[in-house]
């Protein structure tokens, strides 16, 4: 019977804590970091480099979601969306989850700076944005710590970039304003459809602070950045011109969505934009890491 129980609680466990790093949006944003060093446009790639890179960014994302899980516990446990996580739902204990989040987090990081200082420096700008500013400070105090969100979502791409270039440039920047535009999108689409769980929660968003209409208002024009950012962040990279062509066509038809969500509102259309903007900035992104 022993034989048999060591791996089947293993694997149990490893769900649990994959559940606890939010796999999508941790893959989403690995996915925009390793777009970041491709387009550095380097003449020889080093799988090595790449692999450690995809590692490191892995381990930091997934090791700050795991801390900021810890932290909003509460909140997750008054919410319907959410009470099924593994800590409301007492799958795993507090002190297990926040000694996951603490090493991987470190682990990132370190590994990070081992690579280089300034790709160290940025992956961990971007866990304590993430951790400290974001979720410890703001979230429970202002609706717009989405913008603090945002900003922590922009550094895995920004530091994927640093690393391939051995700098921060304008290009870098703006790819990280790209998915910083991005975010809200994300974030506040789900606080239109869950406002009564975040209101139980007594987690101030936009919706319940300036009202759905505001709130759809500030997805589309966050959109519309978001495309027109990376549209930018192409053009300053020099990618080839089918490749600028088509992020162009990409953000046309996204920022066109977004404006009919704003003329013609509903619950649907505004899910749809979600869906539609996560594609897109995974597709653009690849686009501009292929045309590089």
């Amino acid at each position: 019977m022993a034989v048999y129980s060591m791996p089947v609680w293993f694997w149990g466990r490893l769900k649990v804590y994959w559940t606890l790093t939010k796999s999508l949006q941790t893959a989403l944003l690995l996915a925009t970091g390793i777009a970041g060093y491709l387009s550095a446009r380097c003449p020889v790639f080093s799988w090595q480099t790449i692999l450690a890179m995809a590692s490191s960014l892995f381990l930091a994302i997934a090791g700050s979601t795991v801390l900021n899980m810890v932290y909003d516990r509460d909140i997750d446990f008054n919410m319907s969306r959410t009470c099924r996580r593994p800590l409301p739902s007492r799958q795993v204990s507090i002190r297990e989850t926040l000694t996951v989040g603490l090493v991987l987090s470190f682990a990132g990081i370190a590994w990070a700076f081992v690579m280089s200082p300034l790709y160290g420096a940025i992956v961990l700008a971007g866990v304590f944005f993430d951790v400290v500013i974001y979720t410890l400070w703001l979230k429970r105090r202002t609706p717009w710590s989405i913008v603090w969100g945002g900003l922590a979502g922009g550094m895995p791409i920004l530091a994927g970039r640093v690393l391939g270039i051995g700098q921060i440039d304008p290009a870098g920047l703006t790819l990280a304003a790209a998915v910083l535009f991005w975010i809200p999108t994300h974030i506040v689409t789900f606080s239109i459809k869950y406002a009564d769980d975040y209101k139980n929660a007594e987690v101030p968003v936009i919706p319940n602070i300036y009202g759905v209409k505001v709130a759809r208002l500030v997805i589309a024009v966050s959109t519309c950045l978001a495309a027109l950012a990376m549209l930018a962040s192409g053009w300053l990279i020099g990618i080839r011109w089918g490749s600028l062509y088509a992020v162009s066509g990409l953000g046309a038809v996204l920022i066109t969505f977004a404006l009919v969500t704003v003329i013609k509102a509903s619950p649907k259309l505004n899910f749809a934009l979600f869906k539609m903007a996560s594609v897109y900035m995974l597709a653009s992104t690849a686009v501009i890491a292929a045309g590089a």
